[in-house]
């Protein structure tokens, strides 16, 4: 069992950063946002909600990343159901990975058919022209991001298929591929536990792998059902830097929950679900969702943290 007396991240005073009243044109609530560090600037791609109940992702731009956002003035993303039929109820989601063989960004996004969601893949080298590969993994799969580096020549992907059998429970896997769009080698990697855990039966990757000198560095989500409903919370995980199917060590306890006013009540209460992390030094941003109704921004030393998970 790990030290829980050591809190790990900090959550900033001004939070929320960012809300559906800073959205230039008609949004319910706007959360789960992709962040990355473009031309000296935070970059993050907001899930919007429409007031249909659509999703789409749109742009923010800061120099410092904490205020003073520059958003775009209409979807900068937005699904299209016509040419991308598998887009028919939105995209939400994203995760954003710098592919350096390519010179581009790769954007894994949740597309939401009119049968199930499933993950699809768009590449872009500005956040304003974006080319889509379209689906890449079948239904129902969720939560997927790219690493930033290959292995054996291959790109890496973690997601999170949703298998049909009772009782089975939603894991986090690791798939393999030549080009982005051929994807094998699939298999487990993480596994939800069983009982009474924080994160029993369904997990999912939060942010998009980190490279740092320990390993790769994952940050997760855990579900945990309760008799009043839902709560999502945050576990950590580190995987061996050169082979990226091997977990080096992992989080018994939850690392950050659910406990301000804007992260319990919302559309849907008693969630803080990050897409996107930036690293400024030693000190790791976090960009998540509160409540499925706002952005918020948390803080931590990468040093601290890596400290903390390896040290039982």
């Amino acid at each position: 069992m790990k030290n829980s007396n050591r809190e790990l991240f900090t959550r900033h005073p001004g939070n929320p950063i960012i809300t559906a009243k800073d959205i230039p044109y008609p949004a319910n609530t706007i959360f789960n946002a992709a962040a990355a560090r473009l031309e000296g600037e935070t970059l993050l791609l907001l899930r919007i909600e429409d007031r249909r109940g659509f999703s789409h992702l749109t742009a923010a731009r800061s120099a410092g990343g904490v205020t003073d956002w520059n958003i775009d003035k209409k979807p900068t993303l937005l699904g299209d159901g016509n040419k991308y039929p598998e887009e028919a109820w939105g995209i939400e989601d994203a995760r954003i990975t710098f592919i350096e063989d390519l010179g581009k960004w790769a954007v894994a996004y949740t597309a939401y058919s009119d049968l199930a969601p499933l993950v699809s893949l768009a590449l872009t080298e500005d956040f304003k022209k974006f080319e889509r590969m379209g689906p890449v993994l079948p239904p129902e799969n969720k939560d997927a991001a790219l690493f930033g580096a290959k292995f054996d020549g291959r790109y890496t992907m973690l997601h999170r298929p949703v298998p049909a059998g009772p009782g089975v429970g939603a894991h986090i896997w690791i798939s393999f591929s030549p080009d982005l769009r051929h994807w094998g080698d699939h298999r487990v990697l993480l596994r939800a536990r069983q009982g009474g855990w924080w994160d029993a039966n369904k997990i999912g990757l939060s942010t998009p792998p980190l490279k740092t000198d320990e390993g790769w560095l994952l940050l997760y989500h855990g579900v945990r059902e309760t008799a009043s409903g839902c709560i999502y919370r945050l576990g950590l995980a580190l995987l061996d830097l050169d082979d990226p199917t091997r977990v080096v060590c992992r989080s018994d306890e939850w690392v950050f929950g659910p406990e301000t006013l804007y992260e319990r009540v919302g559309d849907v209460g008693n969630v803080v679900f990050p897409c996107g992390w930036t690293l400024e030094g030693d000190q790791l941003r976090i960009y998540y969702g509160g409540a499925d109704s706002c952005l918020a921004l948390a803080t931590g030393s990468l040093a601290e943290i890596l400290d903390w998970l390896k040290n039982k």
